[in-house]
């Protein structure tokens, strides 16, 4: 018998019995090992996205396992075999598809919010969503693949370039892997953050970082850039104050990439945008070469995943450790350890 971890009402996990059959044809099964707790998990948590998840809904889908069992028809992997999800599946028949947009599918399966996720003991997902990972790189870091994909992806969909100046609004675990893969491509970077511990760990990992409830974070810009402004911002906060910053830093034509989730509709300085002419794009999830990208850099080390890790978790724990995660204070990634579900760190 196999746990896993359930959604099943606002402010409610619980760990129950999961049943699990062999895999089907173009099936594999997996047994996680590391599973991270992001945001959109955390939006789960508090009900925000009962309207869109079925319960009981098993969740997680940053992830890191290994290859079990294989079904019919399945070439290419075995038993053994370390990997990480790609959590997308897609119809491949709506216009988004046909026009080669796949990850944005009109009618699509994130795996882990619209179907069972990794927080359990074994899975079984389409062997088209699984992405290789090389045999030196722990499991415990590459639980932070999925992640990095969504930096890759923002970082291209705003076109950074090398010499460019950016600015990261929000210093999270995304804002931080945003500002990582921003430098390794060249740019000069700054981290905007209230969290004394998220500003403190991004200097610790060489970027220079602005509290704007203290600081004039745009006078600051001016004075970096010699009142130029920024080439490109990036808004991770989710917070109206965010999307402030983040329009009034950028230069003349410069590129705002919203990545954060903002649950309802925000006032945006449209004038600036015009009297600028600014670019908002948007930038939601990820292709395969993002996530293959991503394992490069979290392999290589350009991710120093292991700094980013603040805990990690046995899967009995990992309703105290959504708790943990809401107070904030000195946390950056829970892991949730699927392999023991009797070992491991207490929150």
């Amino acid at each position: 018998m196999t746990l896993a971890v359930r959604y099943t009402s606002a402010r409610t996990l619980d760990t129950a019995p999961a049943s699990h059959s062999a895999p089907g044809p173009g099936e594999v099964e997996l047994a996680p090992a590391f599973v991270g707790i992001c945001g959109t998990d955390l939006h789960i948590f508090h009900g925000d996205m009962d309207a869109r998840v079925a319960t009981p809904a098993v969740l997680g889908h940053e992830m890191s396992g290994r290859v079990v069992r294989v079904g019919p028809d399945v070439e290419g992997w075995q038993a053994g075999d370390a990997v990480t999800v790609m959590p997308l599946r897609w119809d491949d028949t709506c216009p988004a598809c046909r026009s080669g947009h796949q990850h944005v599918c009109q009618h699509l399966d994130f795996i882990g919010i619209d179907s069972p996720g990794a927080m359990q003991q074994r899975w079984t997902v389409p062997a088209s969503t699984l992405v290789r990972l090389p045999d030196s790189l722990p499991l415990d870091r590459a639980a932070l693949v999925e992640p990095t994909a969504v930096a890759v992806h923002d970082v291209g969909r705003a076109g950074v370039a090398a010499g460019e100046n950016v600015v990261v609004v929000g210093g999270g675990p995304v804002g931080i892997l945003i500002a990582l893969v921003a430098r390794a491509a060249g740019a000069d970077v700054r981290v905007v953050e209230l969290n004394p511990h998220r500003r403190s760990l991004a200097e610790e990992l060489g970027m220079a970082t602005w509290n704007p409830a203290d600081e004039d974070v745009p006078a600051l810009v001016g004075q970096w850039t010699g009142d130029a402004g920024a080439d490109v911002a990036f808004e991770v906060s989710g917070a109206a104050g965010g999307v402030d910053t983040a329009v009034e830093v950028l230069g003349v034509r410069g590129r705002l990439c919203l990545v954060a989730i903002h649950p309802r509709p925000r006032e945006v300085n449209l004038h600036r945008f015009f009297w600028r002419e600014l670019t908002l794009v948007g930038a939601r999830l990820y292709d395969r070469s993002d996530f293959e990208k991503a394992v490069a850099l979290v392999a290589d080390g350009t991710i120093p995943a292991d700094r980013l890790i603040s805990k990690v978790v046995p899967l009995t724990q990992a309703p105290a450790a959504f708790e943990a995660l809401e107070g904030g204070g000195d946390v950056m990634k829970i892991l949730v350890d699927c392999t023991d579900d009797t070992q491991g760190a207490t929150v």
